[in-house]
């Protein structure tokens, strides 16, 4: 198995950011993808992605089988919102771990939540999905949607070894899916 890089690792924490003008896109905008309500919001900041995303979801989703989708549950987050979530589930860690260091708090809440000063939600250039049928029906792939790893013992992995075949054979699908238009999944979801 290979070596997981974390988002709180110096190797991405050193890496500069700059804004490069692309657009957000309004993926109401896009046919055919799948906007999940999950997340809505009174801004419905949410349905935002980087325009050069978006168009590689409809070329990624165009590969997958008959019958299945991508169903986007989340993809730009404001910055708050994002420091809320990465805050949130560190303090459940320290709580859960209070021998643990801020130091591995940091770590291992990344395995779930981006810093937010890395995050790549808050500029439209992440996004979170799963596969559906055409009605929008999940399909099964072994957690529930933003799973941490402690609520799926580690099956939110992307290689995790406790779940059924099935389950990784459309993990399969909708990696090779992604692969194919040079989008790769954060491995720890």
């Amino acid at each position: 198995m290979c070596e997981i890089v974390l988002m709180s690792d110096p190797r991405v924490t050193a890496v500069s950011i700059s804004e490069c003008g692309e657009t957000l896109s309004d993926l109401r905008r896009h046919e055919g993808l799948l906007v999940d309500p999950r997340k809505r919001s009174e801004s419905d900041t949410y349905f935002y992605l980087r325009q050069g995303l978006a168009d590689r979801l409809e070329e990624a989703e165009a590969l997958l089988p008959s019958g299945m989708r991508f169903l986007i549950v989340e993809g730009y987050r404001s910055l708050a919102l994002q420091r809320r979530y990465f805050d949130e589930y560190a303090s459940r860690l320290r709580t859960e771990n209070p021998d643990w260091d801020e130091q591995l708090v940091r770590s291992a809440t990344s395995r779930f939540v981006s810093p937010p000063e890395v995050a790549p939600h808050c500029m439209g250039a992440a996004v979170d999905l799963t596969l559906a049928d055409d009605d929008g029906n999940e399909f099964d792939l072994g957690t529930m949607m933003n799973a941490t790893p402690e609520e799926s013992t580690g099956a939110c992995y992307t290689h995790a070894p406790n779940i059924s075949n099935q389950a990784r054979e459309l993990r399969s699908i909708l990696g090779k899916a992604l692969n194919a238009v040079e989008l790769v999944n954060y491995p720890t979801e």
